[in-house]
């Protein structure tokens, strides 16, 4: 049996026993991995296999397509759950799997101001965020692992990560999405310029090309590198949110995995949409916030130990809220420049 670390360290059963429990021998995760590369490959081989420009149309149905095989292996989760913890662990995978998507929306629009920056042909970005996301699965399954040894063998890290949720909580609501960045000064970038011999020019979908007789990195490459360093940021702030809902360590990369999958797909839906979704910060800090008070409290002397459903509770009203007052907002503001603009017209005509 592959070892699930639990079985390696041993965090107090009166924890433990409130989380879902699984029965995952090694080809179960042989299986995972094996479905995870098939769709990967089918992806990059078979739908995506020349360089062209994603429509939002196309984006809107391979994400539907992404969303609708995440939710579904909730299906696979229950089955492999022990007898009477089928709900549990559902819940607890759906969780996970929300609390990945919409802490990824975030990343989504980082990814769309690192192209800007760089000027990166619309073509060429899929490719891009395809390794982006293979890094992100080797990076969040080291997270994982890592994270779920530690608070197994020592429960008092999960007081560290509550309380480091809830400063991500405040940094987050309190971003200000219009400061300029630049990102040739980032610590990632002037390592590969220091490390590669770079060129300015792009070479089709390559990450090094040959130049003066020299093999050297292009833009592509080093956009890349940023694009990881920034999931590593992201990958701090969301493991631990996860393992506030589940401790078995399956659920927990199944929910990442099937989160991130769909994240290039939701890039080209939603790249260009980061101004209309001005609440949306401010809802993530309130679920980061809630997820840390729970790491917080779920010890002595309190021993507050909500039920697995009321997180997916406050994932989704709190998302749903935050979405749908931006709209709101944005459509109001929209409505107030028409309004301006009629007004000036009828000035001019006057």
């Amino acid at each position: 049996m592959l070892p699930t670390l639990a079985a390696a360290v041993a965090e107090p059963d009166d924890i433990r026993a409130r989380f879902a429990d699984l029965d995952i021998q090694t080809w179960h995760w042989g299986a995972l991995i094996a479905f995870i590369v098939a769709l990967v490959v089918v992806d990059l081989l078979l739908v995506h296999r020349t360089a062209h420009v994603i429509t939002v149309k196309e984006a809107a149905i391979e994400s539907a397509v992404w969303i609708s095989i995440g939710v579904a292996f909730t299906g696979v989760i229950y089955l492999l759950a022990a007898p009477g913890d089928g709900g549990t662990a559902a819940t607890e995978y759906i969780s996970g799997f929300l609390i990945e998507k919409s802490l990824s929306i975030d990343n989504v629009f980082v990814w769309a101001v690192i192209f800007s920056f760089f000027a990166v042909p619309r073509e060429f970005q899929f490719r891009v965020l395809f390794w982006g996301i293979f890094g992100a699965l080797v990076l969040r399954a080291a997270f994982i692992f890592a994270g779920v040894a530690l608070i197994e063998k020592f429960e008092w890290v999960l007081y560290i990560f509550g309380a480091f949720l809830l400063y991500t909580a405040w940094k987050i609501a309190h971003h200000d999405e219009t400061e300029a960045v630049d990102y040739n000064q980032n610590i990632a970038m002037r390592a590969v310029r220091k490390l590669f011999p770079t060129t300015n020019s792009y070479d089709g979908q390559k990450l090094f090309t040959i130049e003066n007789g020299k093999r050297v990195a292009t833009p592509l490459f080093a956009v890349l590198v940023l694009i990881e360093a920034t999931d590593v940021v992201f990958a701090v702030d969301s493991v631990p949110a996860i393992l506030a809902v589940s401790r078995e360590t399956f659920i927990v990369f199944a929910s990442n995995a099937f989160a991130i999958l769909g994240l290039r797909s939701l890039f080209f839906l939603l790249g260009g949409m980061a101004g209309k979704f001005r609440y949306l910060n401010v809802g993530l800090g309130v679920i980061l916030a809630y997820v840390g008070v729970k790491m917080l409290l779920v010890g002595d002397p309190v021993n507050w130990h909500p039920p697995t459903w009321l997180s997916l509770v406050v994932i989704g009203v709190v998302l749903t809220v935050a979405i749908v007052a931006s709209l709101r907002a944005d459509k109001r503001e929209g409505d107030g420049d028409d309004s301006v603009e009629h007004e000036m017209a009828l000035d001019d005509e006057r």
